[in-house]
């Protein structure tokens, strides 16, 4: 396995736009992120996901892309199975337009620390993702994407500094996120094509 891996965790979502399906709108999300993971360079790419939600991931990733299945949809479950990585990077699959260089600041830090945190931007808290150096330190706590906070975890740690707080972004998980998509912004092709009634 490559030294370094982003992971798209495939989490479920709670809320989709009126007339909008929740399968469909969550399938639009997670294709526009691996979209994005696959621009990424210097960086080996993959998608986790829980047994049931495989149809997700293999309706959305590309030839070749690593999928794991994880018991619970958490970046901690996510880092347990990537054994023989040195560093990984776990984000949420519902920010459609994140910029890839957004996620590359997530990983940056592990060369001197050994976790990195991007809170989630918007109407709700939580985290855009997490990095860990591999095996995940055992202070680490227990993470949900949703609910999480940077502060939490550097509370857990040895020493605050010890995990790095990145850029953050937002995560499509309400009404008045969809305000602040920008339709000049390149990407979120998926997205943009369901939200302006086109067929996807």
């Amino acid at each position: 396995m490559a030294g370094r891996v982003v992971v798209a965790l495939l989490n479920p979502v709670t809320w989709s736009p009126p007339g909008i399906g929740t399968a469909r709108w969550r399938a639009a999300l997670a294709e526009d992120v691996v979209d994005l993971l696959a621009t990424l360079n210097e960086v080996e790419t993959a998608v986790a996901v829980t047994p049931v939600d495989r149809w997700l991931a293999d309706a959305v990733v590309w030839p070749g892309t690593a999928v794991y299945e994880v018991p619970e949809p958490t970046p901690n479950a996510v880092f347990a199975v990537l054994a023989g990585c040195d560093q990984a990077a776990v984000v949420a699959a519902d920010a459609p337009d994140v910029p890839g260089l957004t996620l590359g600041k997530l990983l940056r830090p592990l060369s001197s620390r050994p976790v990195a945190v991007a809170p989630a931007e918007g109407s709700e808290p939580g985290l855009l993702g997490v990095a860990a150096r591999l095996p995940a330190p055992q202070w680490l706590p227990a993470l949900d994407l949703d609910t999480s906070a940077p502060a939490e975890v550097r509370a857990a740690a040895p020493r605050p500094g010890e995990v790095a707080v990145t850029a953050g972004w937002r995560r499509l998980r309400g009404p008045a996120d969809l305000g602040t998509l920008d339709p000049a912004f390149e990407g979120w092709d998926a997205t943009r094509a369901l939200l302006s009634g086109r067929p996807g």
